[in-house]
Order: C-alpha cells, then sequence, then structure tokens
C-alpha cells in the first residue's frame, strides 16, 4: 500500500503498518520538521526506513546543507535534543537574543541585559515610556573618600562577603537596609564603623537618586552635586542657599552646586550630605489664591 500525502501526517496521523517513507525535497523543511516525519514510520520491533530526495548538494543553500547532515547524523533513539541543539546553531536563538533586538549584548553581558530588558518592561506596564539609557537615569556616583566595607575580620570568608556585598547593593529602600543590618547584627556581631558607613552610604544613594542626582564627590575640603536634568530638586531653595551662605556654596554651571566646607570625620560628611539633601529637596508647589 502507498500513501501520497503533505505534510499534514506531521500533526501526528498514525500509520502502523508504515514502514517506508519517501520525503522528496527535504531540502525546504524545516530540521523539526524533518524529524517528526520520518517517525511517522516504524513502530516497535518493524524496521523504517525514510528516503530523503534532494538536488544535488551543491545546489543547496548552505542552512539546507547544514539541515541534511544533521538529520543524516542524529539517527539513534532520543535524537530530538541533539538535533534541537543543531537548529538553534543553524537558525539562532531568535530575535529576543539576536543582533537586531538586542544590539551587540555581548559588550555588556547577559545578565545587564536583562537587568534592561525587565527595567522596559516594567516601564512600559506603569504606563511610562522606557529610558534609552535606565542605567544611567538610575545609577548615583557616590565619592565621599571616607572607608564603607566589611572588614575581614569582621567577617572573614570571602565567598560569604562577597554575597553581603551583594544584597546591600541590591536594597531598594531604607525598609531593606534596616532589615539587613538587623540580619547581620544577629549573624555576624555589632556592625563596626566602615561597615555603618556603607550602609548609610547605601541609604544616601538611593535617596540621591530618588531627587535626579547623577554624581556626589566630597573631600576634606568640599563637596560637589551633579544633578540630572530631570532632578526632582527645588531650585528656589538652591538659590536661596547661594545668596544667603555666597561663602559655602556656588553654582557650578546649571546642573551642578560646588560646597566649599571643611570635614574632619566620616560622619561630618555623611551628616552634612544627608542635611543638605533635605534643604534642596523639592517640596509640593504651593497652591496660589486669586482675590
Amino acid at each position: 500500500n502507498e500513501l501520497v500525502c503533505s505534510t499534514i501526517i506531521e500533526t501526528g496521523i498514525d500509520i502502523p503498518s508504515a514502514t517506508t517513507i519517501v520525503i522528496r525535497r527535504d531540502d525546504k523543511f524545516g530540521l523539526a520538521q524533518l524529524h517528526q516525519l520520518r517517525g511517522r514510520v516504524g513502530r516497535s520491533h518493524h524496521q523504517a526506513y525514510a528516503y530523503l530526495l534532494i538536488p544535488e548538494r551543491r545546489a543547496l543553500r548552505a542552512d539546507a546543507r547544514k539541515r541534511i547532515e544533521a538529520i543524516e547524523t542524529a539517527t539513534e533513539l532520543g535524537a530530538g535534543f541533539t538535533l534541537a541543539s543543531h537548529d538553534l546553531e543553524i537558525r539562532g536563538a531568535g530575535e529576543l537574543l539576536g543582533e537586531e533586538q538586542s544590539g551587540h549584548m555581548q559588550k555588556i553581558g547577559y545578565t545587564l541585559y536583562m537587568e534592561l530588558l525587565m527595567d522596559a518592561v516594567r516601564a512600559i506596564r506603569e504606563g511610562r515610556m522606557p529610558s534609552s539609557s535606565p542605567e544611567l537615569e538610575e545609577s548615583v556616583d557616590i565619592n565621599l573618600r571616607i572607608p564603607a566595607l566589611i572588614p575581614e575580620d569582621y567577617l572573614p570568608d570571602v565567598h560569604t562577603r562577597l554575597i553581603m556585598y551583594k544584597r546591600i547593593a541590591s536594597c531598594r529602600g531604607k525598609e531593606d537596609i534596616d532589615e539587613l543590618q538587623v540580619e547581620m547584627i544577629d549573624r555576624f556581631g555589632l556592625l563596626p564603623p566602615p561597615l555603618k558607613s556603607m550602609f548609610r552610604l547605601s541609604e544616601l544613594k538611593l535617596r540621591a537618586r530618588d531627587f535626579g542626582i547623577r554624581k556626589i564627590d566630597a573631600n576634606v575640603s568640599g563637596a560637589r552635586l551633579d544633578f540630572a536634568d530631570s532632578a526632582r530638586i527645588d531650585p528656589a531653595a538652591i538659590v536661596r542657599l547661594v545668596e544667603s551662605e555666597p561663602a559655602n556654596f556656588a553654582l557650578g554651571g546649571t546642573n551642578q552646586l560646588r560646597i566649599k566646607a571643611g570635614f574632619r570625620e566620616a560622619d561630618d560628611k555623611l551628616g552634612y550630605i544627608e542635611n543638605l539633601l533635605e534643604r534642596i529637596a523639592a517640596r509640593e508647589p504651593a497652591v496660589a489664591q486669586t482675590a
């Protein structure tokens, strides 16, 4: 008996008595299609044969030749995974990780790429326009030149220290920072000064990001704040600072505030910057009243 049909049998039509299948112009089929089609014949202990009819190999495209070679070599049971791997190599990983969609992903790494993708998806769900550079928009560079780290004598295990560094950097709010401090005190003991400073810096970075500050740089004689174009600060408060204390504050362009102050201790810098952020934080605008 002979059955002449199209690829409809690929969907799972069962022909138990068939032991031979002839596929014409299999260079036009995908690798998964060929695997499904040849699986339509042969049951139990019956030997089955699949004949693949193709034009001369030199007339085939490069991808077609690769598919033929893959289907020829994958003849053992359980060859589906092997064929899937070959198919991924031949066709690529798709547009999500392809060059058109992700650009030069290898230059930033898969982890950072997925973070940027998640930020874009989150922005769309919240009804916001995804930023073309969210990693720059949310990052804050703080350099106060103070010791802020997990001391080795406090936490000797390197692997655990790296885990805690990552958890501190991953905190999204003051509650996360407070919970992590309580956990570390419970697990490792009272926090040493450098670690306390690190937690204060993490909280300061979160507040600065919320205010739209891109950079905070401080040394023993002063500090500098760089604002983003969309900074959420009170411009009038900055003007009042500069006008009332010209010896201590000055504008360095439209997006920079320079501070002249002496700092003796690390706590002095942190406390001064924290207080300054409160002074220039954006307030709700007053409602104008008309007679």
